[in-house]
């Protein structure tokens, strides 16, 4: 059984609030201020361990920063190459993408995760007025 922790239960709590998926970092800042003794290879930890037991969800988008996400639930993932914001899209799971990649894979596959990447809207709006004033 897990020793219970007032700083997970943070981390936690504060990751619920959120929908922008915050990396490390930012849950640090932010925790900081209800705990300001903590560490960032607390919150680390903290994550890496809510992650591995399924509490949370861990995406990796190819900026060198894990985000977080409270929502564990299957679903999909734009990442902006601009400015780095992760986002949910907010479209039905292909249920049978499993089952094909089983019928082409020895062993089991249990799960998926998709991330689409690209430009977000507002990176789109601040490129279009950055070209507009030259």
């Amino acid at each position: 059984m897990l020793k219970y922790s007032r700083q997970r239960e943070a981390i936690k709590r504060f990751l619920m609030t959120r929908t922008d998926h915050p990396t490390a970092d930012t849950v640090y800042v932010n925790i900081k201020k209800e705990f300001p003794n903590i560490s960032l290879g607390t919150v680390y930890r903290n994550l890496s361990l809510l992650a591995s037991l399924g509490e949370i969800a861990k995406i990796s988008c190819g900026d060198n920063s894990d985000h977080f996400d409270p929502n564990t639930s299957p679903h999909y993932h734009f990442c902006c190459r601009h400015c780095g914001c992760v986002q949910d899209i907010p479209m039905p799971t292909v249920s049978m993408l499993n089952q094909e990649a089983q019928k082409q894979f020895d062993g089991q596959i249990e799960s998926h995760s998709i991330c689409f990447y690209g430009t977000c809207r507002e990176c789109l709006e601040s490129y279009d007025l950055s070209r507009q004033s030259s």
